[in-house]
């Protein structure tokens, strides 16, 4: 009975008839935003618990792809609700946001956290710095894309628009499925950790294989519902509150896709699992660049008013270019303590700051 009292996660659940209701009896657009987002929370933790428990019955290497499917499934359901609104500029800030969140964020606050329980944390190096090529490859694929638009977009070139953002969609996703090969079935031993491992005790029981699938579908549903909530309230508290699409996106709609990740990343953390924490934060910016990304490219096709193309602008390009040489010169030498979150966390803040000011 104690645990029922237990300050929890899952006590936001109380925020989806709230919204719901917000939503039915018109209330103002930030109303419904912020208590969709609060409910939003809560699903993602239940996806991601549902997802690692689900991992019990199928094994490690599908375990890890489960992971890889399942974790940014609250990013991809807000990215496709705003798709089919046809708000691209949110969907780009939303790619943008939410590497940001995970890689300067959710690490940030990862360090500073394990730094005030344990002075030096250490981490396999060789997982960094294959995450790091990655991201870079990622961030420069990017690149491509916004490049041609801002040269020859427009006009007789937008088949050609098109077509390379296909082609460049196709691309990463055989890249990012090759990735997976490499990190589960050729080099599992990259992303091991080289600190000796201690047997823990469950903390709770695992659930069975039923409901874990029918947990998980039952969060995917939800999750869709309230992201159509969160899409639909997101434009109107922009104007209220004098926030351009942008910043809603990369802000506030990157946070609220992957609060269940960054808690999970900040758990770990405090625990001393630093590998963990490092595959969490990292592994999930891989997974947004060389899977959601392209997949949302693919997916506009079929329902979204126009095709979406990876065009950003210079902001988005120069903030990710930042936060992937930032997190190259902190995060690659395997050590971690607590200022080294504290520079990370500051300068998601500086880019906050930044993009809060650009005009829309």
């Amino acid at each position: 009975m104690k645990n029922i009292f237990k300050p929890s996660v899952f006590w936001l659940f109380i925020f989806i008839p709230i919204a719901l209701v917000l939503e039915y009896t018109h209330a103002s657009d930030p109303l419904v935003f912020f208590a969709g987002a609060l409910a939003i929370i809560p699903i993602a933790k239940l996806i991601s618990t549902s997802t690692e428990n689900l991992a019990h019955y199928t094994g490690d290497s599908v375990g890890g792809l489960l992971n890889a499917s399942f974790g940014n499934l609250p990013e991809l359901i807000i990215a496709i609700a705003a798709l089919r609104a046809g708000l691209y500029e949110m969907v780009l800030a939303s790619i943008v946001g939410a590497i940001l969140a995970n890689l300067l964020l959710a690490l940030g606050i990862s360090f500073f956290v394990g730094g005030l329980k344990h002075k030096t944390q250490e981490y396999n190096p060789k997982s960094i710095r294959v995450y790091n090529s990655m991201m870079f490859i990622a961030v420069l694929s990017m690149v491509v894309p916004s490049a041609f638009t801002r040269l020859f977009g427009g006009g007789e070139m937008i088949e050609q628009e098109i077509n390379l953002n296909i082609g460049l969609a196709i691309v990463l996703l055989v890249l990012y499925l090759l990735y997976l090969v490499f990190m589960i079935k050729t080099h599992p031993d990259f992303f091991k950790s080289e600190q000796p491992q201690q047997e823990e005790k469950e903390e709770h029981q695992v659930w069975s294989l039923s409901k874990s699938i029918i947990m998980l579908i039952f969060a995917s549903i939800l999750a869709a519902v309230m992201s159509e909530v969160v899409v639909g309230a997101a434009e109107g508290t922009g104007h209220a509150l004098n926030m351009s699409p942008t910043f809603i996106g990369l802000i506030f709609l990157a946070i609220i896709g992957g609060a269940a990740e960054s808690l999970s990343a900040i758990s770990m953390a405090r625990k001393n699992k630093m590998d963990l924490t490092m595959s969490i934060a990292l592994g999930s910016c891989i997974q947004i660049s060389l899977f959601i990304a392209p997949l949302l490219v693919l997916l506009s096709f079929l329902i979204s008013p126009e095709p979406l193309l990876l065009a950003f602008n210079r902001a988005h390009l120069s903030a990710l270019f930042f936060a992937v040489i930032t997190g190259i010169l902190i995060a690659g030498d395997g050590q971690s303590n607590w200022y080294k979150g504290i520079q990370l966390i500051f300068i998601y803040i500086i880019m906050a700051f930044m993009f809060y000011f650009i005009p829309s």
